[in-house]
């Protein structure tokens, strides 16, 4: 084999430190060799109703002061996310909810913090573009192997009025009823992938 194989380290961190009442973090040892961090929900304890957690990335600058950047967010709706940092350990740092707090910290550890925020908040944050791994693409193309999927199923069943046996107990949905919606929902998802929300 040629080439130059990446090792995989797996850690999971579920130690967090509460900082205040809606705020949390969790320590990154050895933060120069992570290349990407994965923030998941364990499902045993949701936001409260309208809110979502905004996640940043905090690293010590070469004075040892931390420098906070905000990566995205997850909510009950969006329990996971990835983030790449690699990139991230460079550069100026953003405004973040951390400031005033007296945290604990090492100068050679980074942190990942969580800040519990209404969900209309977390909508109008934007993170730094080079830590999103998973972006709206990859919800798109989901979304268009889901209707894909759904059309060829449907199709699948579809036949022609001559070799339809009545059946009063049973509802047909036209074909082109299904094309039409399936046409209507594309259009919509390209002009934004987020229609679905309002």
């Amino acid at each position: 084999m040629t080439g130059r194989q990446t090792p995989v380290l797996l850690v999971v961190q579920t130690a967090a430190q509460q900082v205040a009442e809606d705020k949390f973090v969790f320590d990154l040892p050895d933060y120069e060799s992570i290349n990407h961090v994965v923030v998941f929900m364990l499902g045993t304890v949701p936001f409260p109703e309208g809110m979502g957690g905004s996640v940043y990335f905090s690293y010590p600058d070469s004075n040892g002061i931390p420098v906070w950047q905000l990566l995205g967010f997850v909510t009950n709706g969006k329990p996971s996310a990835i983030f790449k940092i690699s990139g991230l350990k460079s550069g100026e740092g953003s405004q973040h909810p951390f400031g005033a707090m007296n945290i604990v910290r090492t100068p050679s550890v980074a942190q990942i913090g969580i800040s519990v925020e209404l969900l209309d908040s977390l909508a109008q944050q934007t993170p730094v573009g080079s830590a999103a791994v998973s972006s709206v693409d990859s919800f798109t193309q989901f979304t268009q192997k889901m209707l894909d999927n759904f059309y060829n199923f449907a199709s699948s069943f579809a036949v022609s009025q001559a070799q339809m046996t009545p059946n009063p107990s049973e509802m047909f949905i036209p074909a082109n009823v299904v094309l039409k919606w399936y046409e209507n929902f594309q259009r919509r998802l390209a002009q934004n992938p987020f229609f679905w929300k309002t």
